[in-house]
């Protein structure tokens, strides 16, 4: 007892918020990539990097790293480093776990070529799995067609989900007005055949036909990949080629205005010029400005070259 007393009495551990954080920039200091960068002309406070702000708290730190690369380098690679280094100094040399580390690549230095402070990338990238293969990523696709019937399906059960709970308090004696759903159940209950159900029955089922269509219909594809057919990237709209297309038109001379269409299958410049013009030489300029744009699609279209009357 005397000597857990004594103990107690020693007093405890505090480990500071400034003290993580310098613990955070020693280590990513340490990490191949990682460069320092002062705060500039005038030395603003603050700015210097690496930096980090610390929030502690009693069995845990978040820690939000801003650091300045050596460029180039891979940042996703240098992040997870970076993340695996900073939070095992951290969990060692405190003794607290890490809870969040956010790390923000605040500022990119170009790189002299052949220096040690380079990003040896061999040795982060080892660390990746070689099975690992990029998921491609998905087209710009329209809303699903069921989207506004899902819509107006949701209102009404919420409106059905409302009569439903007014009958549950009129049963209760909660409220007393007259009953909506009970009368409605006992009318319908106590129907016989009668000549409009063949015609209902009927609408109800190509209603259902309708619906079963609209779930299966396959999503519309709003965008027109560039590049590669199968490795696209980046996708523009219709209106974007079609204004592309103008653009370039217009910087052949003698074209007073451009209207451009574009289509699933191909994109129609029509073209005003602003005088007698030859229209198979005015339409071969117009051709040899607009294709190449057109060229940079995964699906070309095909163009097609429309020349208009000189208004008077």
């Amino acid at each position: 007892m005397a000597l857990d007393h004594e103990r107690g009495a020693r007093g405890h551990l505090v480990v500071k918020d400034r003290a993580v954080a310098r613990i955070a920039v020693a280590a990513a200091l340490g990490v191949p990539g990682v460069v320092r960068q002062s705060g500039g002309l005038f030395k603003l406070p603050g700015r210097d990097l690496p930096r980090a702000e610390v929030s502690m708290g009693p069995e845990s730190v978040a820690v939000a790293l801003y650091i300045a690369v050596s460029w180039p380098c891979p940042i996703a690679v240098l992040s997870r480093e970076v993340q695996r280094e900073v939070g095992e100094r951290i969990e060692t040399l405190t003794g607290l776990p890490m809870d969040t580390l956010h790390v923000v690549v605040a500022a990119a230095v170009p790189g002299d070529a052949g220096t040690p402070a380079d990003v040896d990338t061999r040795q982060l990238v080892a660390e990746v799995p070689a099975d690992c293969r990029p998921t491609p990523p998905r087209a710009p696709l329209a809303r699903p067609a069921a989207a506004l019937v899902t819509v107006f399906v949701a209102a009404g059960l919420l409106i059905v989900a409302g009569l439903t709970g007014r009958e549950f308090l009129i049963a209760k004696d909660v409220i007393a007005p007259a009953a909506w759903l009970r009368n409605s159940v006992s009318w319908v209950a106590g129907l016989h055949w009668q000549s409009w159900m063949l015609p209902t029955a009927t609408l109800a089922t190509l209603t259902g036909l309708a619906l079963v269509y609209l779930a299966v219909t396959p999503r519309t594809r709003t965008h027109l990949p560039v590049g590669k057919p199968k490795a696209s990237v980046v996708w523009v709209r219709p209106t974007d080629v079609a204004r592309m297309c103008s653009a370039r038109a217009r910087t052949v001379a003698g074209i007073r205005s451009v209207q451009t269409t574009v289509d699933r299958r191909r994109a129609t410049v029509h073209v005003a010029p602003t005088g007698e013009v030859h229209a198979h030489d005015l339409e071969a300029t117009v051709r040899d400005a607009v294709q190449p744009g057109l060229a940079m699609l995964a699906t070309p279209r095909e163009l097609r070259v429309r020349i208009g009357r000189v208004k008077s």
